[in-house]
């Protein structure tokens, strides 16, 4: 890693100054807002703006919107960013400011934390309900891992993060990860899981899943738990997967196959009742991915109201076969979406 005269001073000009030094070693915590910044720090929020747009530009941190919040992020990526790194890890941990900040910090996180799980417990009932009737949640997590296996992941790309859960679980396998969410409300607690379980290399934000706010082909691995069934045309929001995907990567969907549950249009805000190989496999031929496995997860009950799971491993720019690639694998379920 070098860097020419002229570059490398105009860099240790943008890092070299005390607040914004601290700024870069709360930023390299986690995603944080101008508000955050400016309680941890006891500045005015005209003086923290100042001095992280000088961060921006001198592309040290990355900024994104998420309604009327903007928040920051140290860069992940990058030689600057590399540069930024040895600096923090030159910085003693036992200086009296970083340490004070690192307090306040806690203290901004713990109430982060808070104000999510109060948010999840209003809901926990609900979730609750749709979790007995499909799939155990331990038995989907196991066929996904599965499927993607432990061969490491560049960047993977979350749609519909909603908890976090697949950014924690997964978190072994990649090297940096996204989850996009529509709701600031479940953005809250994903932070909140995030932050409680030390997982630094992912961040999540708010977008439009059929609008995402990223760059196209920048992603190894793109997931989408559960999400489908909840959309009018369920076959854009594939679209723009695919778009996300670098040459040869990979589309995981969850989601519900075929079932009768017509309540759950009206309950639970549900589009679509489930979908059929036949349909999904149309739909990302035309987004120019190839199904190489569908996996069939039906639940221990028999019940009338059993769901099966579904989770469908398409891949871009690669010719794949349809047939079945081990036991788990099932037939295309009868029916349609």
């Amino acid at each position: 890693m070098t860097f020419g005269v002229d570059e490398l001073v105009e860099l240790l000009k943008a890092a070299g100054e005390p607040t914004r030094l601290r700024l870069l070693a709360l930023l390299a915590a986690g995603d944080l807002t101008v508000s955050d910044l400016t309680e941890i720090l006891g500045q005015s929020q005209p003086r923290i703006s100042r001095h992280l747009k000088l961060l921006t530009e001198a592309d040290l941190i990355d900024r994104y919107q998420e309604g009327a919040w903007a928040y920051f992020r140290l860069k992940q990526d990058g030689r600057a960013a590399n540069l930024v790194q040895m600096l923090l890890m030159s910085a003693s941990s036992a200086d009296p400011v970083l340490l004070r900040d690192g307090e306040r910090l806690t203290t901004v996180k713990k109430a982060r934390a808070e104000r999510a799980q109060e948010y999840f417990s209003r809901n926990a009932a609900e979730w609750d309900e749709l979790r007995r009737l499909h799939v155990d949640d331990r038995d989907v997590e196991a066929a996904l891992m599965r499927l993607i296996g432990s061969e490491p992941v560049e960047a993977l790309l979350d749609l519909g993060t909603g908890t976090g859960r697949i950014l924690q679980l997964l978190e072994g396998v990649y090297r940096r990860a996204v989850g996009i969410d529509a709701s600031r409300d479940m953005l809250a607690v994903a932070r909140a899981n995030l932050d409680k379980a030390g997982i630094l290399k992912a961040s999540v934000r708010q977008g439009d899943i059929l609008n995402l706010p990223l760059d196209g082909a920048e992603f190894d691995v793109v997931v989408i738990h559960q999400v489908l069934h909840f959309l009018l045309q369920p076959e854009l929001a594939l679209h723009e997967a695919s778009r996300m995907l670098r040459p040869g990567g990979r589309l995981v969907i969850i989601d519900l196959a075929p079932h009768r549950l017509d309540y759950l249009r009206d309950d639970h805000a549900h589009v679509r009742l489930g979908f059929s190989h036949q349909t999904m496999g149309e739909w990302l031929a035309k987004a120019g991915l190839k199904v190489e496995q569908a996996v069939d997860l039906t639940p221990n009950s028999n019940g009338a109201q059993a769901l099966t799971a579904t989770i469908w491993v398409a891949r871009q720019g690669r010719a794949a076969s349809l047939a079945p690639a081990d036991a788990d694998v099932l037939p295309a379920s009868v029916g349609g979406n």
